[in-house]
């Protein structure tokens, strides 16, 4: 009775850490984005952060990442899993600097549908009937709250939100060889993912002109600079705090269990986007979040039921009754001739 007390504790202290942590990560990037224009090094403070802290923790013992160490055999390795990682928290911060924090979970619906399709053509994992209805749900919400909802919307930020999508279902996709290089540790891949990304992005702040806007920031010509700087210690703490929750999250509940959670996160994020931001809610945008969510959740309900599905027992054909009469018949003679 008491271990299973234990484990209830244990099980929702992990899922409330991870649904504050990332609450806090999408509604604080939203409010930084909304008074700077350097969204890309936003996201580098952000990385930078979470690699000090990655370090700190590893030298101070708190956690344990194997291979700390970098060297070219695992940049090699990793290469692609950090290049899909850059594009994918780039757009999606892209997008949620066009988009209300209430409608960024609409602008990037499509995650689950461009994840089975990346499976089917990457891995040839063949989608099951009820998987694609699941994606069909969840890509009429998108549709709905995209095309339907009376609110103006950015076109951009919608674009960024599917870019953002597809980046996300690829990244998951090729992971997989990315945790064959580090030895299937997650905190590793989260300290590689962090370290590797911050380096990957530098030249691309200068490529799409954010070097002056920074300047004028850091600076104090800019107004924001507060905003900026408490922003960044907080998303960067709390994306630290946010690899260490979903690891937990994955590992200590059941994948129903992590995707309910996701799903309250998601109404959460709505709410507090009326509340904190001035966010309209329409009934269109209500029913887009409700078709995606519920959508996500059969799906992993159904992944689920397949996973602990038995296999089902092998199959014979019969055997007519007078071959095996024959067989046996004629083996017994052959038996009996042999023996003396």
């Amino acid at each position: 009775m008491a271990d299973s007390m234990t484990y209830r504790l244990h099980v929702t202290a992990t899922v409330s850490f991870y649904l504050v942590a990332a609450l806090a990560m999408v509604m604080v990037n939203k409010w930084v984005l909304n008074v700077t224009s350097v969204p890309l090094f936003f996201l580098f403070t952000q990385l930078i952060i979470a690699v000090i802290l990655f370090f700190l923790g590893h030298t101070l013992k708190i956690i344990t990442a194997p291979m700390i160490r970098v060297d070219l055999p695992i940049v090699k390795g990793l290469a692609s899993t950090v290049i899909l990682n850059v594009l994918s928290l780039s757009t999606s911060n892209y997008s949620l600097k066009f988009v209300d924090a209430s409608f960024y979970q609409v602008a990037r619906g499509l995650v689950l549908p461009f994840t089975v399709l990346t499976s089917y053509v990457m891995l040839r994992t063949r989608p099951s009937f009820r998987i694609l209805v699941s994606c069909s749900v969840v890509t009429s919400g998108f549709f709905i709250g995209v095309f339907l909802d009376k609110v103006h919307v950015s076109g951009l930020g919608i674009l960024f939100g599917i870019s953002s999508s597809l980046m996300s279902a690829l990244h998951a996709a090729v992971m997989k060889r990315g945790f064959q290089v580090v030895e299937g540790s997650a905190l590793s891949m989260s300290w590689y993912s962090n370290l590797l990304s911050s380096v990957l992005l530098l030249p691309f702040i200068i490529i799409f002109g954010e070097g002056p806007a920074v300047l004028d920031i850091l600076s104090g010509r800019a107004e924001g600079l507060q905003t900026f700087l408490v922003g960044s210690a907080i998303t960067g703490t709390v994306g630290f705090l946010l690899s260490i929750a979903l690891a937990l999250s994955i590992k200590v509940t059941s994948p129903i269990s992590h995707m309910i959670s996701s799903a309250v996160r998601g109404v959460a994020a709505s709410v507090l986007g009326v509340a904190l931001f001035g966010d309209i809610l329409t009934s269109d945008r209500v029913s887009a979040i409700i078709l995606i969510l519920g959508g996500s959740i059969y799906y992993t309900w159904i992944k689920h039921v397949e996973s602990t599905a038995s296999p089902p027992p092998r199959q014979y054909e019969p055997v007519p009754m007078e071959k095996l009469e024959d067989g046996v018949g004629e083996k017994g003679q052959e038996q009996m001739k042999s023996e003396p």
